[in-house]
């Protein structure tokens, strides 16, 4: 197999196919696309998500934090807590422990999320950092969002741009190369597009208006998540290419590792799908938060992505583009 996700063939006949235990308490179960599980906890519901990251050792502890928090917003829910498990490679110190739990911390004191315990080790195992996070959250029964609540007929809405994550990271590891290539002031703002990593303010401003769909733009990039919301609601899209924010820099990065930007790990954009796409970018925009109609939900299968006068059918997630660009 590939390096990156798990493809959807492989994991239908070889992952799901076995999970043959489903309990009455258990309101969302193992699917493709979906981001969060989630249980009956009286008149609310605890909404849990996993997630691992193995990308890149840089910035690991921000990461693992956003992304987690991230799927967690996809659902409506409100994060209350984390799991967090950091496996080192020998000869890591306790320097970088300490860089990764102050930049964990420092994130939970901003979204007043506790971390509920976790595990540490140095393993042979790894060859870099791994960190994963097992994060839990609450919601009302009646406000809970998944991805696979998309109906034909419903806008789709891209929130900020496409690549931020992606972007950032290859901006920082290869730094040196970049800066060769690229104008100083287009590197310096690829490298901070970490900063908008976050989609719980997305996720928030969304639920006010109404959604049906919410899910984080992460490994596979766009494409991947408009694949995967498709899938999971059983809906075809028709996408407007020209619609979907992104970036210049995200761009010229992607041109010079030749490699596709919409296919490129996005955490920092959410997709989303609602009755009312045109207040939602609106209301959005209020909130401080570009976005964008790209398309609409179709009954069917058809999956398209139209491009001027071209159309071409969405094709199941790949390996995502980061781990092509000359890593």
């Amino acid at each position: 197999m590939e390096i990156g996700k798990i493809p959807e063939n492989i994991l239908k006949r070889s992952v799901f196919k076995k999970l043959r235990v489903k309990r009455p308490e258990v309101l969302v179960h193992s699917g493709i696309g979906e981001d969060c599980s989630a249980l009956t906890a009286g008149g609310e519901v605890i909404v849990l998500s996993t997630d691992p990251i193995t990308g890149t050792a840089k910035d690991i502890g921000k990461l693992a934090f956003h992304i987690t928090a991230n799927d967690i917003a996809s659902s409506g829910a409100e994060l209350i807590g984390m799991l967090l498990t950091i496996i080192f490679p020998p000869g890591s110190t306790e320097e970088e422990l300490k860089e990764i739990m102050e930049d964990v911390t420092a994130l939970a004191e901003q979204y007043k999320v506790e971390i509920l315990g976790g595990h540490t080790e140095v393993s042979a195992a790894v060859n870099q950092t791994l960190v994963s996070v097992t994060g839990v959250g609450k919601i009302a029964r009646d406000r809970m969002i998944q991805t696979g609540g998309l109906r034909p007929g419903q806008d789709l809405v891209v929130t900020k741009w496409i690549g931020l994550e992606g972007t950032s990271i290859l901006a920082k590891e290869k730094e040196e190369l970049l800066r060769q290539r690229l104008p100083l002031e287009i590197w310096e703002t690829a490298r901070d597009f970490d900063q908008y990593l976050s989609v719980v303010p997305d996720a928030q401003t969304a639920m006010e208006v109404g959604v049906t769909a919410m899910h984080d733009v992460t490994e596979g990039g766009i494409f991947g998540a408009l694949w995967e919301m498709a899938a999971a609601s059983g809906v075809g899209l028709e996408v407007d290419l020209r619609k979907i924010p992104v970036r210049q820099e995200t761009i010229e990065v992607c041109e010079i590792f030749d490699i596709n930007p919409y296919m490129l790990i996005s955490s920092g954009s959410m997709l989303i799908g609602t009755e009312h796409g045109s207040r939602m970018v609106e209301e959005l925009k209020r909130a401080g938060i570009h976005s964008a109609v790209v398309g609409y939900a179709t009954a069917g299968n058809d999956r398209v992505i139209i491009n001027g006068e071209e159309r071409r059918f969405l094709e199941p997630p790949k390996t995502d583009e980061l781990f092509r660009a000359g890593r």
